[in-house]
């Protein structure tokens, strides 16, 4: 079997890729997409930090 992350390490994964084009698109001019961006990943900092809680925040 493969080595997985963990749902956590996901979700710090998936933030740094929202900040890093949240910062691209701030450089190309797209301010409602850096807005969007920044509040994707506000919610998946929040879980991220629910998910190293032991919590799970998902509305499922």
């Amino acid at each position: 079997m493969g080595w997985r992350l963990s749902r956590g390490d996901e979700l710090k994964e998936l933030a740094s890729d929202l900040s890093r084009a949240a910062v691209r698109a701030r450089g190309l001019g797209l301010p409602t997409t850096v807005y969007l961006l920044s509040m994707a990943l506000v919610e998946v900092r929040e879980a991220a930090a629910g998910a190293d809680d032991g919590h799970d925040d998902d509305a499922t």
